[in-house]
């Protein structure tokens, strides 16, 4: 089984930075597509933003231009780059991972979350 977890979160002020890093641990055979995805209360689970293993990616709309998502392979890490930040981007930040395990079976993986809060 792999375990997701998540750190980087809390408080920052309008328009400052954080940096959210999710280390990938367990029986891993290997890590497809991961991501970022957040949860604001009273609202769904949205995507924030996606990458391949290849490297490809995309970004809700909201985060263009702000947000940059990257991995290293090699750490079984993703990251997300969180600038310009807005009280709106304040959430429960979750990391997810679709990977195969050392059985060859396909999993869907998330983190417990971070919060993150944008407030002055």
């Amino acid at each position: 089984q792999a375990q997701l977890v998540e750190s980087g979160g809390g408080l920052v002020q309008p328009g400052g930075s954080l940096r959210l890093s999710c280390a990938a641990s367990g029986s891993i055979f290997v890590i497809n597509d991961m991501g970022w995805y957040r949860q604001a209360p009273g609202r769904e689970r949205e995507l924030v933003a996606r990458i391949t293993s290849g490297g490809s990616t995309n970004y809700a709309d909201s985060v263009k231009g702000r947000f940059t998502i990257s991995r290293d392979n090699a750490k079984n890490m993703v990251y997300l780059q969180m600038n310009s930040l807005k009280p709106e981007d304040t959430a429960v930040y979750y990391c997810n991972a679709h990977i195969i395990n050392t059985a060859r079976s396909q999993t869907v993986n998330w983190g417990r979350g971070t919060q993150v809060a944008v407030s002055s």
